[in-house]
């Protein structure tokens, strides 16, 4: 099992657009955080996938340890 590589230690804060999907990265070696560039080849993790229902802004998790994926729940704070 491999694990999930952390892409930083809080949240990132990004402006959704209703209607619109958005490909949360899950395995954390993205370079396009907390979006999915395709990094995750050849392991197990998959992107997740969200579709905004609003237009808002929202808290994408970048330590990839949330319960809530693919929005932050303060677990970068729980070390």
């Amino acid at each position: 099992m491999n694990r999930r590589h952390r892409a930083g230690e809080g949240a990132l804060a990004i402006k959704v657009e209703q209607g619109k999907y958005y490909y949360w990265c899950s395995c954390g070696k993205s370079s396009k955080q907390p979006f999915c560039d395709g990094s995750h080849k050849g392991t197990e993790f998959k992107p997740l996938v969200y579709k905004a229902e609003l237009t808002k802004r929202v808290f994408f998790c970048a330590c990839k340890q949330t319960n809530d994926q693919p929005f932050c729940d303060g677990s970068h704070n729980k070390k």
